[in-house]
Parts: structure tokens; C-alpha cells; sequence
């Protein structure tokens, strides 16, 4: 039961988490007028962003690993025959989650703020290349969540 609830929990904070990225700090950005005001957002942003995001989908990983188990002692023989197609998918699905949450995480963002801690120089268009990729990463990793969710309660009910 506690498991449960704590999948619950950190499957809403991390999705709460990629929602605000693309509905609060996406947004903000485009209403920033001077460049180094945008440079300061984003990297402050990125710096809650980034740790939160990764423990968020570690914790839910975590907690579908622990009740995957319950699962199958619950199921035996039967595991892979009532739940195995949908367990397959939703497992390759939540693999593609993970690469892609921790590209955006730690490929662009983390990368991002290191070199903006730096000192580097940050052009307009590299402002623009990075906003343009963690966008297009949250749209793809907040598909990917939705299908991957679908396919939980899917399997929850037959469960």
C-alpha cells in the first residue's frame, strides 16, 4: 500500500515537474525582453529542474520496480499469459521515458547550467538551440508519459 502511494506521488511530481517546465518556464522565457535576463531564468529554472525531475522518475521507477514483483508473486504461472503484452510495452515505453528524460536533464539542461556557472558566452541562437531541444524533448517525453500511464492502468485493472 505504501508503495503505491508513493508511486502515485512521484509519478505526479514528475509530471508536474515536465508540465511546468513547458506551462511556467517556456512561457516566462518568450516574455523575458533582454537576453541576459532569459540566460538567468533559464538557469535558475534548470537548477531546481533538473534534480527534481531525475529523483521524481527514479522514485517511480523504483516503486514500478517494487510492484512489478508483488505482481507476479500475485500472479505466478500466469504472469506473462494475463499481463505480459502490456507489461512488454509499457516496459520499452518507460526505457524511451528514461533516455529521453535524461537527455533533457542531463544533456541539455545540467550541460546547460554548468557552462552558464562558467562564465561561457551564450549567443541569441545558442539560447535559442537549447530552448528549441528542451521543448521539443518535453513534448516528446510528455507523449511518452501519457501512453506509458495509459498502459498502467491498463495493467492496474487487470491486475
Amino acid at each position: 500500500m505504501l508503495i503505491s502511494w508513493l508511486h502515485l506521488i512521484s509519478l505526479a511530481s514528475y509530471l508536474a515537474s515536465v508540465v511546468g517546465l513547458w506551462c511556467i518556464v517556456a512561457p516566462a522565457l518568450s516574455a523575458v525582453r533582454s537576453h541576459e535576463g532569459r540566460l538567468i531564468l533559464l538557469a535558475r529554472s534548470l537548477k531546481y529542474y533538473n534534480p527534481f525531475q531525475t529523483a521524481a522518475l527514479g522514485v517511480l521507477v523504483l516503486s514500478g520496480a517494487f510492484q512489478l514483483t508483488e505482481l507476479k508473486a500475485a500472479h505466478r504461472e500466469l504472469f506473462i499469459r494475463e499481463l505480459g503484452v502490456i507489461l512488454g510495452w509499457k516496459l520499452i515505453l518507460s526505457f524511451v521515458l528514461i533516455v529521453f528524460s535524461t537527455y533533457q536533464s542531463m544533456a541539455v539542461g545540467h550541460r546547460f547550467v554548468r557552462r552558464y556557472e562558467a562564465g561561457e558566452f551564450f549567443s541569441p541562437q545558442d539560447l535559442q538551440a537549447v530552448t528549441r531541444k528542451l521543448k521539443i524533448t518535453t513534448l516528446t517525453i510528455l507523449l511518452f508519459a501519457a501512453v506509458t500511464l495509459w498502459l498502467g492502468v491498463q495493467l492496474k485493472g487487470r491486475g
